[in-house]
């Protein structure tokens, strides 16, 4: 690979790359809202391979936008790239200093809802291609790419997609995850994992009908009933109660361990930008990543019951409503999570409380890191970046990584264009201009060298 020429070629079409991603960025596609604009993402997104020279096939899925299956290039080695069009919800829209979806360049970085999480990256990868192609012809190896619009969501569909074309992904050699970012110490970050999850609403209903509070020595208040069974789950210090959900967590190998301790991490520096006093239980550098990357959580996501309106309503709620996530670690599933969490709280009186998971639990993934693609990316980071990257066994999010991967013995790495500040999920997100760029070039270096890897 001539990658002088190739970087050439990735700034002189710089401006028309940030172009794609600008106007990817303006579609609404808010997995969890539905509607319309799903679908025109999706279209959006295979007119975006097919002018990078990849073809594009929509495979619909039931009841869900559809998968976008792109494939191009030619060559023994074969390499699976997964990323999503779909976004989270924009809102709180009043801290956002521009609208969502309408893409704002200031001082070289562009903020917009989904630009880090995760269309920047879906538009760098395919924007490789298109200028790998340009610079060198025909692609030296088989890429597949898997765009879907469910992630946000727990990739409902996606399993079924994955054993539909369960031959397509036994022949791949290695995956490029969806995300990445830069650390706070600027350098790039890899993971090489990430933590499953189980979504579950918690339901109290303490009467048939709302009552007077004057009676609230009385009569059971919904949301009492409900932050009572919550409180059981996890300690103030951040440890998960769950009655036996510890005893199935498997603990981390020595040389994950080391991968730890070779990690950079500044929890002061994360804590000022969050704005918060510290983390719980007092954590700090190895212990604190200790619990990112190898410890279950569980996190309330949120509260509904009662009165919260303006003036006072003196009343005694009848129901009252919680969502939480759990993010599960190996050899966790999102089944024996659901069935220790179900004994945990009837044990303990609260088999009143309904427990109701939502569609999609996620399995924990891992990937060996002796495997031929990590090297390759690696290597291509610190080369780009002129610097070594930071290398995590394990992110602390999720997605569905084990059932597109490791199901079918894919080893897979993630990385991508973010920064400290991407802000994804909240309100300004963002990526740097130079950093999606740069990712360009990572990418089209990944393609030549893991094409020319001899194993």
């Amino acid at each position: 690979m001539n990658e002088a020429a190739f970087d050439a070629c990735v700034d002189a079409h710089a401006d028309e790359f940030l172009a794609q991603l600008i106007e990817l960025c303006r579609v609404p596609s808010v997995a969890a809202e539905g509607g319309p604009a799903m679908a025109r993402a999706a279209g959006l997104v295979s007119s975006l391979c097919r002018w990078a020279g990849v073809s594009a096939d929509l495979v619909p899925t039931d009841g869900g936008p559809p998968i976008v299956l792109g494939q191009a290039g030619d060559g023994p080695r074969r390499l699976l790239i997964y990323n999503h069009y779909d976004v989270q919800p924009p809102d709180p829209l009043s801290e956002w200093l521009s609208p969502p979806f309408e893409p704002t360049v200031r001082d070289g970085i562009l903020y917009a809802r989904g630009v880090a999480d995760n269309k920047g990256n879906l538009v760098a990868r395919l924007a490789a291609a298109r200028a790998y192609q340009e610079t060198h012809g025909r692609l030296p190896l088989r890429l597949t790419f898997v765009l879907e619009g469910e992630e946000e969501v727990g990739s409902p569909h996606l399993d079924g997609f994955a054993r539909a074309h369960a031959d397509l992904l036994r022949a791949q050699e290695g995956c490029i995850w969806e995300a990445g970012y830069k650390d706070e110490d600027e350098r790039p970050a890899a993971s090489l994992g990430l933590k499953g999850i189980l979504a579950v609403e918690l339901h109290a209903r303490t009467a048939d009908v709302d009552a007077h509070s004057a009676a609230g020595g009385l009569y059971p208040n919904a949301i009492w009933r409900l932050t009572e069974a919550l409180s059981t789950l996890r300690a103030a210090d951040g440890t998960v109660l769950i009655d036996g959900l510890l005893d199935h967590v498997r603990p981390p190998t020595a040389a994950q361990m080391a991968m730890l301790e070779r990690l950079p991490y500044d929890a002061a520096a994360v804590q000022r930008r969050m704005g918060i006093r510290g983390f719980l239980g007092g954590l700090t550098g190895v212990p604190a990543l200790r619990r990112l990357m190898f410890e279950p959580t569980v996190t309330i996501n949120g509260i509904l019951g009662g009165y919260t309106g303006p003036g006072s309503k003196t009343v005694i709620p009848s129901r009252a409503m919680a969502k939480l996530d759990i993010r599960l670690v190996p050899d966790l599933t999102p089944e024996l999570a659901l069935q220790l969490l179900r004994d945990h709280l009837a044990r303990r009186g609260f088999d009143d409380v309904t427990v109701i998971p939502a569609e999609g639990g996620l399995m924990p993934a891992r990937t060996d890191p002796s495997a031929p693609i990590v090297g390759v990316v690696l290597a291509v980071l610190e080369e780009v970046y002129g610097v070594a990257p930071n290398v995590y066994p394990s992110m602390a999010g999720s997605g569905p990584m084990y059932q597109l991967c490791q199901a079918y013995g894919i080893p897979a790495i993630s990385i991508g264009v973010g920064w400290a500040h991407s802000h994804t999920h909240a309100p300004n997100e963002s990526v740097r201009v130079a950093d999606f760029i740069a990712g360009i070039k990572v990418m089209g270096r990944v393609y030549g060298r893991f094409a020319d890897q001899v194993i």
